[in-house]
Order: C-alpha cells, then sequence, then structure tokens
C-alpha cells in the first residue's frame, strides 16, 4: 500500500513539475492581456494541479458555506495546513485572490513568474513597520479595485491536530480598511501534509464562516474571533483527529 501511495505520489509530482514549466513559460505571453483575462489563463495552472491530485492521488473536496461570501470587499483569513489550499483558493472563490507573501517567493523560477502576473503582495519581512504600511496600501488599492485579500494568521503551514500563533497582520488590515473578515477553516493537511512527499486519498473539507465585522473590534479582538471560529470548526472538520488531540489535553 505505502509502494502504490508513493508511485502515485511520484507521478502527482512529476505531472505537478511538468505543468508548471510549461504554464509559467504559457503565462508570458498572458502578460499584455488586461487584468481579469491574465489571472483567468494564469489559475488554469490551479485547477489542472488540483485535478491532478483528485485523478492520481485521490484527494476530493468539498466546500461548506459558499453562501457566506458576500459581495463585497473581504479579506479571507485561513487556517494553513498544506500548499493545496494556496493552490485551491484561486479557482474556488468568485472573486480574484491576492495572496500577501514573502517577496523571496518571487524569485523561484517558473513559479514566482506566474504569481508575478496578478498584483499579489510580496512583502519584504526585515523591513518590520515598513512592511506591514506596504500591505496597507497596496491592500486598500486591491480591495477598492474588487479583489478580495487573503492571509493565513498563523503564518505558515501548521501541523494537522496543532494551532500556531495568531499573528494580527490580517485583522489589522481589516480593521484599517474597514472591510469584513471571512474565516476559514481547512484540513488539507490529513492528505497533503506539510513536507511530505506522499500524498493519501481522502476528503478535504473547506469551511466557510459568515462575515466578521471589524466594527467596534481592535486587531487583537479581531483576532481573537477569527481563531475562535477557526479552531472550533477544525474540530467539526476534523473530529478524529481532534478528538485524540483533546484526550491527550485533558
Amino acid at each position: 500500500m505505502r509502494i502504490n501511495l508513493f508511485l502515485r505520489s511520484v507521478l502527482f509530482t512529476l505531472v505537478m513539475t511538468v505543468t508548471t514549466v510549461v504554464w509559467s513559460m504559457a503565462c508570458i505571453l498572458f502578460a499584455p492581456f488586461p487584468y481579469a483575462r491574465r489571472y483567468y489563463l494564469t489559475s488554469r495552472w490551479n485547477v489542472i494541479v488540483i485535478w491532478a491530485a483528485r485523478v492520481i492521488c485521490g484527494i476530493r473536496y468539498q466546500v461548506k458555506g459558499m453562501e457566506n461570501l458576500p459581495d463585497a470587499p473581504v479579506i479571507l483569513l485561513s487556517k494553513h495546513q498544506s500548499a493545496w489550499e494556496t493552490i485551491f483558493y484561486l479557482i474556488i472563490m468568485p472573486r480574484p485572490l491576492v495572496f500577501v507573501f514573502k517577496k523571496e517567493l518571487t524569485y523561484i523560477p517558473f513559479f514566482g513568474w506566474g504569481i508575478a502576473l496578478l498584483r499579489m503582495i510580496p512583502i519584504d519581512r526585515s523591513k518590520g513597520r515598513d512592511a506591514f504600511a506596504q500591505v496597507v496600501e497596496q491592500g486598500r488599492k486591491r480591495l477598492a479595485d474588487g479583489q478580495w485579500v487573503i492571509m493565513f494568521p498563523e503564518g505558515t503551514r501548521i501541523p494537522v491536530g496543532q494551532t500556531g500563533k495568531y499573528k494580527h497582520g490580517g485583522s489589522r488590515l481589516a480593521v484599517e480598511t474597514n472591510t469584513v473578515v471571512v474565516p476559514v477553516a481547512v484540513n488539507a493537511g490529513e492528505c497533503w501534509p506539510k513536507g511530505s512527499f506522499i500524498k493519501t486519498p481522502g476528503m478535504i473539507t473547506v469551511s466557510i464562516g459568515k462575515p466578521i465585522s471589524p466594527e467596534g473590534l481592535d486587531p487583537a479582538q479581531l483576532s481573537q474571533r477569527v481563531e475562535n471560529w477557526i479552531e472550533s470548526e477544525m474540530r467539526v472538520i476534523s473530529p478524529a483527529v481532534y478528538a485524540v488531540v483533546d484526550t491527550k489535553r485533558n
């Protein structure tokens, strides 16, 4: 069984690698197109990867709460367990997404070329407060242009069943721009774990919460509400994992 999973993971990695190289080169041709067209064409890579993960590795998905997404500017704050959700969100959300990410990612051959075309918000973390000021400035522009900003408040991929420290950057952006926050819980790490080459068949659940208004809240209070909802919802979508975690804590 383990050999079978390994071989399927090898095939998936080959497909993903070849697709990334080919598509990144095609992205150069997309560069002169209007933004909406460029975004659509570039994100077809995401469609291919999610399809390959399902067909080759048996990674299926279901989405709960799409009705909670408003027809208005939004900052998405999501649980982060896997590379899977960073790929998937671009093709499921009704508006173009803008990720806030480390500037160094744009230096990655092929992959970096693609994301450079999508009006993302690269930041230089070494600049501290100046970096966040850049996020606010660019985030305000992107929201006004009709894009949604997405951030991972834990900052990095967190192993299944664990909780990282929720940072306040996304909540600060929401307060300063007076934009509602939509929390998202996802258990992709059960199938596509951080740092693991092996991909495991299964059902990934993406659960979208109701919008949370920043009105009357400071960033810490807003962040706490986001964390409470996400971590509570994780126990709904991954009951077996959290049953073990909570038993050990008790």
